[in-house]
């Protein structure tokens, strides 16, 4: 220790607020040995009591909260507990579709006959509610604070697998500290982070997979690129929402990001996977004991590989045709459930490309689809989940693998551009979407109207679509959905590049200029109520000078800012529907036909 300090100014430095990590780096020591100075001299947080009821009268499931004093508040009981960890504060990529798994968590919990402790430090999620949780600390999630829980309350374990990537990395600080780890341990959680472990475990079953690295320096990124060859995409590891993930195509474009991927990932390596262009991507969730896996869903994502699966629109069941593709994606999430030793939720997520399936990554946590499959087919993947944890069998469970008849359900993402102006609207690797809402209906087209409607999108059913596509875009699925447009009564303008490559295949369009080829141009279009949808894609490193004007006027108008062809297909399926019929709306009980878990 470079700084010496004594009993008296540890003790300030603790009540002042400051972490064991914090006072390690002033020390110039470690947080461990900071740890065992704080013990060895009796310094240790207490926990007090937050008064739910204002005194009003008693509160029977109080709030704590640490601090540095001297009496405890926090009675452990003498009853079998299991602590829950939260996901910690809302931002994008670590939404409240995990607060929703941890509340179920905690029900299943009581069922079984365990104390439910809740660890969690934001007011605004229900696992905070004081009628939730038989027990809450109201504490962050960081190995210091949780740790000293589990001191006080000894439970039977701890459930990390439910609050997204914050509380998963603490999993392998909390097991080498024998704590017990409830679910998939260390090993498997690590096993499938570890992109060279996980590509050589891939490797051994037999499962395809793309090209794939990992890089410490900017200098070996550039060397595994190029060997894998461009485009690529660039990720960080543990992390959640692709949080530094970019698709690049070039070694500038790779230099540009490589850093900032670097500094995330901290002591892990930059992931480096070659990025397959033009395919379609699935999530399959599902539920292991160890020795049986069901299938929770298969979820077929609308927009075309590359877009975070937490922005894309997703369709469940898929519209894949080909029954064989989809047995191959459950049966191979059965093996990898297994293989990873997968205890609980785990979620894999693929890509289809020339009808040859590639595995992408493999999370044994809870996943953001978990809420949308369990509501979508009424089986509560979550409680089914815990109770695994807790030692019972799929079998002894009595659940069967859930399944869609009959209807189509729609995961629609929302998205805060109206409140942040002259952000970029592309959709990419790295999640931008704050929300969810679900469409569900007899067919497709009507369950995803009723999506864009849930998610506060206008479906024009009649007017003008802007139309400009990227140059690899310029194909014949763009042709039919122009066509298609032109059929249900739409006019469409276009910018000259893609109103040439229409006209030259027979489809009629009026052309209009780009913001930088003159006025009037398309955001004139736009301003003057003559555009009612638009559809612009990327193009890889394209300039892109046209695209925050544009997005800002669709924001001011609110007019659908689509930016893949494959979502325009589908929006135009759910505009056919609007066209005809609003839809009937029931209840989400009549379309899983009341269906009743045990669980």
């Amino acid at each position: 220790m470079s700084n010496p300090i004594t009993p008296e100014i540890l003790r300030q430095a603790k009540r002042l607020g400051f972490s064991d990590i914090q006072l390690a780096a002033t020390l110039g020591t470690t947080a461990a040995r900071v740890r065992a100075l704080r013990r060895e001299w009796g310094i240790e947080p207490v926990f007090k009591t937050v008064d739910t009821c204002a005194a009003e009268f008693e509160a029977f499931t109080p709030y704590y909260y640490s601090t540095c004093e001297t009496e405890n508040e926090s009675r452990p009981s003498d009853r079998k507990k299991v602590i829950i960890l939260g996901g910690g504060p809302n931002r994008i990529g670590q939404g409240i579709e995990f607060d929703y798994c941890c509340v179920h968590g905690v029900f299943a919990v009581k069922e079984e006959g365990r104390e439910a402790i809740m660890v969690n430090c934001n007011p605004e999620t229900v696992s905070t509610d004081y009628d939730i949780a038989d027990k809450l600390y109201f504490e962050p999630l960081t190995f210091e604070d949780v740790m000293r829980i589990v001191e006080l309350e000894q439970p039977e374990g701890v459930i990390v697998s439910f609050g997204g990537q914050t509380p998963l990395k603490l999993a392998k600080d909390l097991a080498a500290s024998g704590v017990p780890i409830l679910g998939t341990p260390y090993e498997g959680i690590d096993l499938a982070e570890d992109r060279e472990r996980f590509s050589a475990l891939l490797t051994e079953l037999g499962i395809r997979y793309p090209a794939a690295g990992n890089a410490r320096t900017a200098d070996e990124a550039a060397r595994i690129a190029g060997g894998i060859g461009y485009p690529v995409l660039l990720r960080p590891s543990y992390v959640l929402g692709g949080r530094g993930m970019q698709i690049v195509y070039s070694e500038k474009t790779l230099r540009d990001f490589v850093g900032q991927a670097l500094e995330i990932s901290g002591e892990h390596p930059v992931l480096i996977d070659k990025f397959l262009e033009d395919a379609m991507e699935f999530d399959v969730d599902a539920v292991c004991d160890g020795t049986e896996v069901m299938i929770g869903g298969v979820l077929q994502h609308v927009e075309e590989a590359g877009i975070h699966s937490g922005d894309s629109t997703c369709v469940m069941p898929p519209t894949l045709q080909k029954e064989s593709l989809i047995e191959e994606l459950k049966e191979t999430t059965r093996r990898l459930a297994l293989a990873l030793g997968t205890v609980g939720l785990i979620n894999v997520q693929y890509a289809l490309q020339n009808d040859i399936i590639y595995v992408l990554e493999a999370n044994p946590r809870a996943s953001r689809t978990v809420p949308f499959i369990s509501k979508a087919t009424g089986v509560p993947l979550a409680k089914i989940a815990t109770k695994v944890m807790l030692g019972r069998t799929l079998r002894e469970l009595g659940v069967s693998e859930p399944r869609i008849s009959g209807y189509v359900a729609v995961k629609k993402a929302v998205f805060p551009f109206i409140k942040l102006v002259g952000s970029r609207q592309f959709l990419g690797p790295e999640m931008k979407s704050t929300g969810e809402v679900m469409g569900i209906a007899d067919t497709y087209g009507e369950a995803m109207a009723k999506s864009q409607l849930g998610s506060g999108a206008k479906l024009p059913t009649a007017g003008t679509v802007f139309l400009s596509v990227s140059q690899r875009d310029k194909r014949q699925k763009t042709l039919g959905m122009a066509q298609s447009l032109i059929d249900a009564g739409f006019t469409i303008i276009a910018t000259r590049g893609t109103s040439t490559y229409l006209y030259e295949n027979g489809v009629e369009t009026r052309s209009v200029l780009k913001v930088s080829e003159g006025r009037p141009d398309i955001v004139d279009e736009i301003k003057n109520g003559h555009v009612q949808l638009i559809i612009n894609t990327p193009a890889g490193e394209v300039s892109r000078d046209d695209e925050t004007p544009i997005g800002i006027e669709a924001l001011a108008h609110n007019i659908p800012y689509i930016t893949n062809i494959s979502a325009g297909i589908a929006l135009l399926e759910g505009i056919k529907q609007a066209q005809h019929d609003s839809g009937g709306v029931r209840s989400i009980q009549e379309y899983v036909g009341g269906r009743k878990e045990t669980v």
